[in-house]
């Protein structure tokens, strides 16, 4: 379900905050688009952190460990991959807006990448939003094959260690499928964000 749209300056960190609390999230048509508009679906994505699938191609892939993972050390790089046309992915919802917000973000802490380098080549990365114990995934890319698969499986790692209870995928896909990706109704999804939210903020 999509809401009113608003202008760049509606729009504070603040405000995005609040909203993702209220199960709400930003989107824009295309790049070019001067507006964002709200989106709560009535169906949720989430990945479960106790049933999180790995495929056996891929562990063995992760063993032979083809990139070095960091955090959080290029956040407006990864935002720039996940908003470049692809193959796969012609158009893009991340306008300047979203780049400008998710970055403010970061700044204060609530927004964060998982990248990886090929040496210095940044080749794959996602990121998302942290608040309470929950986690709002936003979009990955990948220049290399498994690059974002692997960032995942990192990210899912993060968030156990830290004790985060919700990994919100916004929709689920085959490709987050196969990771263990639920679809949950909205009232479910409610309240398994009323209780990660208020909690306190944990470290990422």
């Amino acid at each position: 379900m999509a809401g009113r749209r608003s202008r760049n300056n509606d729009i504070t960190v603040d405000i995005l905050l609040r909203a993702y609390s209220a199960g709400l999230f930003p989107m824009a048509d295309s790049a070019d688009d001067p507006e964002l508009f709200w989106v709560e679906p009535e169906i949720r994505g989430i990945i479960p952190l106790n049933s999180f699938h790995v495929s056996k191609s891929l562990a063995k892939a992760m063993r032979r460990k083809p990139f070095e993972i960091r955090f959080n050390t290029a956040f407006e790089a990864v935002m720039a991959g996940c908003a470049a046309e692809a193959p796969d992915r012609p158009s893009t919802w991340i306008n300047a807006v979203i780049r400008r917000l998710y970055s403010e973000l970061h700044q204060i802490g609530h927004a964060h990448s998982v990248e990886a380098w090929e040496g210095e080549e940044l080749v794959g990365g996602l990121y998302g939003v942290s608040l309470g114990a929950a986690f709002f995934g936003e979009s990955m890319f990948s220049r290399r094959t498994n690059a974002s698969k692997i960032c995942l499986v990192h990210l899912v790692e993060r968030l156990r260690q830290q004790g985060f209870t919700l990994l919100d995928t916004q929709f689920t896909t085959e490709h987050l499928k196969t990771f263990g990706a639920i679809d949950v109704p909205k009232q479910d999804y409610t309240k398994m964000l009323d209780l990660a939210v208020n909690r306190p903020s944990l470290q990422f």
